[in-house]
């Protein structure tokens, strides 16, 4: 099996399909379409002709090689084509019926020597290899839409799959430009048993009306850099593929993480399967369309809603980075600041992390020497809460405690002025816990800001079943005065970002306590294959694994689902004190500065 990939047949032309066609004509590959739809190849030409002639407009390729390119691409509707491929890729419909038709029709067109690939990300590699008469050469080749852009490409071997082929299209994904990523026979592999575990728990939110499709999306966008929200991802790529991808994974795992949400069947049964239909969770403008048009759901402007209270000053309680940054916000937007610690000291050390913020900002031409000292000059550094007494809007940021919490709020409630607003910036404890040892918990929200809280422009504001009206108001409207996007969110755990996320890290961790995949794999594919800033275990060292355990522990409790359940491997790193970054060590070692 160790010969030249040099003439690849590509079975089914749909959109991957004739992607994956691309990539391959472009690096010097003699392509077969082969399509039962004379249409689908037509369009899988006028595809290729079309995105040439892009890249010729662009000077990214010569109008000679753009002509070999069309020429390395011939289109058929006969398997019977694929004779003298060395590799056959297949890419058609979803199913076990269709896929294993394909193969057996395979075994007596191809040579002995060619290997076979299955497109599938969802359907089990080894029960179609079963199906082949040389099941050795059965292989899953995995690749990410759109084709031509996306890195990664998932290498996935059977336990009847040969070493040699498994070798051969590894050389040939490089040669791609693509990176290859091993992976084991399992619904999902590496990318989409993360992706769709974390798309499913977003349905389920949206379903449970927590939130506002709008909101979920935002949050995860502006909340963790992701390219798109995972309603909208859901329908970019199908609901019903989504759901026949998790029905594959939950047949596999039994975990209630994995059973599809009911809203995926309900849509899916109505037809309203995404961008493809013109309609899923969103309406666009035509079946196949990508412009979000507005529905009945669209939030509609605000005419004659509930009006915030004045606020002009804010106090922020806290000296930690969290609460430097949040002071640096409202300064920046001309607001007065107090920022007040346990003492003077913790409190002027907290300023001048502003200051030293603000110079890089300067260094940088972002902001004016001016501009730097007039927003420093709003801050007023104090040792004492009391300082707080003619504070429109107290902001708290202390430590993740609800005792440290619940005792500063008792402070605050003594000292601030009736009417004004008390918000806590916790990431993952119940506001109304805070709220209801305070005299006033109509006055109390939550406001959960991102680190760092400067550049990260989310703010989940989370309304109890006891905060007021004009309260919930007051903290939209100061957002968008700082400059913030705010999200709607319920008094439960997580609130959107934190209850979509965590379960999604402590996935990758149980991938690897199972001996799956590595480490290195898991982050290459969630950056490459789904566009992630950060790789789950980079990002758990960033965060902190025992703030991570924390929360897990929380989602854990609130939700008591087994597989919320934090990974007994986190655990363990946290019980040797592998912390992440900030002890040098957590699921890899740092250099010590």
């Amino acid at each position: 099996m160790d010969i030249p990939l040099s003439t690849i047949a590509v079975v089914g032309l749909g959109t991957m399909g004739t992607g994956i066609a691309e990539v391959l004509a472009r690096a010097g590959r003699e392509v077969i379409g082969i399509d039962v739809s004379e249409a689908a190849a037509r369009q899988a030409v006028a595809s290729l002709e079309a995105s040439t002639a892009r890249a010729v407009s662009r000077e990214r390729i010569t109008e000679q090689e753009r002509r070999d390119i069309l020429a390395r691409f011939r289109t058929f509707s006969d398997l019977q084509a694929a004779a003298d491929a060395e590799l056959v890729i297949e890419v058609v419909p979803e199913t076990y019926e269709i896929k294993q038709q394909v193969f057996r029709e395979l075994d007596a067109v191809v040579s002995p020597a060619a290997i076979l690939a299955t497109g599938t990300n969802a359907l089990s590699v080894t029960r179609l290899a079963a199906e082949s008469q040389h099941p050795e050469r059965v292989l899953g080749l995995h690749f990410f839409n759109p084709a031509p852009a996306m890195k990664l490409v998932e290498v996935v071997s059977s336990v009847l799959t040969a070493p040699p082929a498994v070798e051969s299209v590894t050389r040939l994904a490089r040669e791609l430009g693509k990176e290859p990523v091993a992976v084991g026979d399992r619904p999902g592999f590496v990318a989409d048993g993360l992706l769709f575990g974390y798309l499913n728990q977003a349905a389920a939110m949206y379903e449970a009306n927590y939130a506002s499709r709008e909101d979920i999306d935002a949050a995860m966008k502006l909340g963790c850099g992701l390219p798109m929200g995972p309603l909208a991802l859901l329908d970019l790529i199908g609901i019903d593929t989504a759901r026949t991808v998790l029905e594959a994974m939950y047949a596999a795992s039994h975990d209630r993480l994995h059973a599809p949400a009911p809203v995926l069947g309900q849509l899916t049964e109505a037809g309203l399967t995404g961008r493809k239909a013109g309609r899923g969770f969103y309406t666009y403008d035509a079946p196949g369309g990508q412009t979000v048009v507005a529905d009945a759901l669209t939030p509609a402007e605000s005419t004659g809603a509930v009006a915030g209270r004045a606020v002009a000053s804010v106090g922020v309680a806290g000296s930690g980075t969290m609460a430097s940054g949040i002071a640096e916000v409202f300064a920046k937007a001309g607001y007065s600041v107090v920022l007040a610690a346990r003492s003077q000291e913790k409190a002027d050390t907290a300023k001048a992390r502003i200051a030293k913020s603000l110079g890089r900002s300067v260094a940088k031409g972002r902001l004016t020497e001016e501009a730097r000292d007039e927003t420093l000059a709003r801050v007023t550094a104090s040792g004492s809460l009391d300082s707080f007494a003619d504070v429109d809007l107290a902001v708290e940021a202390v430590a993740e405690d609800l005792d440290i919490k619940r005792q500063l709020f008792q402070t605050l409630d003594k000292v601030c002025k009736p009417g004004a607003v008390l918000a806590t910036t916790t990431s993952s404890l119940p506001v109304v816990a805070v709220a209801r040892v305070t005299s006033r918990p109509e006055d109390v929200v939550g406001m959960h800001f991102f680190n760092p809280a400067p550049a990260m422009k989310l703010v989940e504001v989370v309304r109890t079943v006891l905060t007021a009206d004009d309260v919930h108001a007051t903290v939209r409207e100061v957002c968008v005065k700082v400059r913030k996007h705010p999200v709607n969110c319920g008094d439960r755990a997580g609130f959107i970002v934190n209850a979509l996320l965590f379960p999604y890290l402590n996935n990758a961790i149980k991938m690897v306590e199972e001996h799956y995949a590595t480490l290195d794999d898991i982050d290459a594919a969630m950056k490459l294959g789904g566009g992630y800033p950060m790789g789950p275990f980079e990002l758990l060292d960033v965060v902190g694994l025992d703030v991570s355990l924390a929360i897990e522990k929380v989602l854990h409790s609130e939700f008591r689902d087994p597989g919320l359940a934090p990974a007994p491997l986190l655990e363990h790193l946290v019980a040797a004190g592998c912390l992440g970054r900030k002890t040098g060590r957590g699921f890899r070692e740092y250099a010590r500065r």
